[in-house]
């Protein structure tokens, strides 16, 4: 749910020019002048976008699919109704599809290369050299679904609304770097940018666009942006919404008059007539629903649950495929995070010890998981082996405040199985690091600490939270410690809350998904100035120079490998401070599906199976370019 957009590009953006060579004696030469900005239809972070400005569709789609039938689908995330329309404000919860279905950036992102943006709302864009600016010239077709054209009026309002007190703190962070939004004509809007890096361009790109109608009354004055609950959005999407009820089940319909249904970026893409959400109220309501058919595709996210109960008569015959996509997106940190706001995780022994007490390798039973040992997981953006030079000199200011370890090899949690006593030699290791840190086994088996307070906190989990058998697991190896780690599932708007607030002491958060990583999404994890804003996403608590250091390096590179140090650098801060237990990641989508679905046969680079769980920029595939083989056969 952020505005990330990750971009590419037909222009020279990082072009510095050498200055001309003149002979020994000459005068210096004049420094060379910026090449002029040009109209293009795509923008790249580094390199050429793969498709030019002829393309015809993406490669991963069928241009030809089927149009027709209709596509059941589930609550994507832990939401259990929604209750409002307004997706881009904190309290309420918005209905899950509407950001797929309904709501259209100035550009989208290619799916099969790291970072290339091409224009949807915006036909072409124009990036001046420095910077400065990025002005984006509307496609004259674009619609609204009442009719209405999509004018340079409506991206600034969109903006405004967007960057402004009233909307989550995830948007007008992503949109903090634009210094003003400026109408040039009807269909030409210039952004001034306050941050010169290519990153904020991207976040502009990815600025969803709605009617500045929305909100407005009939005597001319505005609802404010945050009162905006019930009223339906005026979008310019390939759905409307035909039907909702009660919170509970919400259905779109596909417009057949929509604007885009030819354009390169849009063809083979949105082939079911309807899209049917509803929601339950635990997964194992919904296993069994969708066992009874009640719903067509489901990603599995336990590891339990798809090797136990999906499987049976019906996959056995071929009623239910059951398929592992495997996919190059890099998979951000998943780990159990501890709130540094609390006084008890302000020590990084008493950090270190937690991470030596959990026990990853027993926990996964399975082996379908891989171990978090990185931000960047699944990518070459992960800190390997000794820091590089570039590395080194980003690290090195920073040297007095930053654990040694940082500086060596990196980061690997601790295993359970490289002998039969290693989670023995783990604990015995974390029972030292806390008496250490002043933690002490009382009389009564309790770890106590010098004023006697025991060492106890708090797991804070949504509903049925599929990782209760991982905290048990942790609970019996911290009682060992003398620690005791109790578990509180509440209900999923309590939990969003009390995240907003930061008022928990550990919880797990799914790590963002990436194709290149985007500095805003670590500016509002790991930034500073997020540590205070309620609503962000520093669930840890993170204030630190070194880091802001290291994402300011990500934003201002300008070749790969500038980046790829800025990104390393990071991960060793990140990983070595403990500011987490890390947990897991996976390489692949684990998706069941009723075998009613075609789809196309070259499969995107990056990609998810429902709705990102945190990023707009990933392609939710099967929703947007499979199609009903019953539509095929008609």
């Amino acid at each position: 749910m952020r505005l990330l957009v990750r971009a590419a590009s037909a222009l020279l953006l990082f072009a510095a020019g050498a200055a001309a060579a003149g002979s020994a004696a000459s005068a210096p030469a004049a420094a060379p002048s910026e090449p002029a900005a040009r109209w293009v239809h795509a923008y790249a972070a580094f390199g050429e976008p793969k498709y030019g400005p002829d393309f015809k569709h993406f490669d991963y789609v069928n241009p030809d699919a089927p149009k027709g039938g209709t596509l059941h689908l589930r609550n994507p995330d832990r939401r259990q109704n929604f209750d409002k329309y307004n997706y881009y404000t904190i309290r309420g919860n918005a209905p899950a599809g509407m950001a797929i279905f309904m709501f259209e950036p100035l550009t989208i992102l290619g799916a099969d290369e790291p970072r290339t943006m091409y224009g949807l709302l915006a036909q072409e864009m124009k990036v001046e050299p420095d910077l400065s600016a990025i002005t984006f010239r509307l496609n004259p077709k674009a619609r609204f679904s009442n009719g209405d054209p999509v004018t340079a009026a409506d991206v600034k309002y969109s903006f405004e609304s967007l960057s402004g007190k009233y909307a989550s703190p995830v948007y007008s962070s992503a949109l903090s770097g634009v210094r003003k939004a400026v109408v040039i004509d009807d269909r030409t809007i210039r952004f001034d940018m306050a941050e010169r890096s290519s990153d904020a361009l991207f976040r502009v790109g990815a600025l969803p666009v709605f009617s500045h109608k929305w909100g407005l009354k009939p005597d001319g004055t505005r609802t404010r942006f945050d009162e905006i609950i019930d009223e339906m959005p005026i979008t310019s999407g390939p759905y409307t919404i035909a039907k909702a009820d009660s919170g509970r089940r919400i259905d779109f319909v596909r417009n057949p008059d929509y604007w885009a249904k030819d354009l390169p970026v849009r063809r083979g893409f949105f082939n079911f007539d309807h899209v049917v959400y509803r929601y339950y109220q635990d997964e194992a309501v919904a296993t069994e629903a969708f066992k009874a058919g009640e719903f067509d595709l489901v990603r599995v996210y336990g590891s339990g649950v798809w090797m136990r109960q999906h499987k049976g008569p019906k996959w056995d015959d071929g009623r239910i495929v059951k398929q592992s996509f495997r996919y190059g997106t890099g998979q951000g940190l998943q780990a159990y995070m501890l709130n540094l706001r609390r006084p008890l995780f302000q020590d990084i022994r008493v950090r270190k010890a937690l991470g030596l007490s959990y026990d990853f390798e027993t926990n996964n039973r399975y082996h379908l998981l891989k171990r978090a040992n990185s931000e960047f997981n699944n990518s070459d953006f992960a800190a390997q082996g000794l820091p590089s030079p570039g590395e080194l000199a980003l690290l090195e200011p920073f040297r007095k405040d930053l654990p040694k370890e940082v500086f060596g090899p990196a980061f690997v949690a601790p295993r359970t199985d490289t002998d039969p006593n290693a989670l023995r030699h783990n604990l015995l290791e974390a029972r030292a690091l806390l008496e250490d840190a002043g933690w002490k086994l009382a009389p009564d088996g309790r770890l106590r600490n010098a004023k006697g307070e025991a060492f106890e906190f708090e797991y804070l989990a949504p509903g049925d939270s599929i990782s209760d058998v991982r905290i048990k697991a942790w609970q019996r190896n911290l009682d060992k410690l003398g620690i005791r780690l109790t578990s509180r599932n509440v209900d999923f708007a309590l939990y969003s809350r009390r995240l907003e607030e930061y008022d928990f002491d550990v919880v797990t958060i799914a790590g963002i998904s990436f194709g290149l990583p985007s500095p805003a999404d670590y500016l509002s994890i790991y930034g500073s100035k997020s540590a205070d804003e309620k609503g962000n996403s520093n669930f840890r608590g993170v204030k630190s120079k070194a880091v802001d250091a290291m994402i300011e390096a990500m934003n201002t590179a300008k070749t790969l490998e500038q980046f790829r140090d800025a990104t390393r650098a990071l991960d060793r801060i990140v990983m070595w401070s403990y500011w987490q237990v890390p947990e897991l990641y996976a390489d692949y989508e684990p998706i069941s599906y009723w075998n009613k679905f075609g789809m196309p046969d070259q499969r995107p680079l990056y990609f998810t199976a429902d709705l990102p769980p945190d990023v707009d920029w990933q392609l939710p595939w099967p929703l947007v370019t499979w199609w009903s083989k019953d539509a095929a056969r008609n």
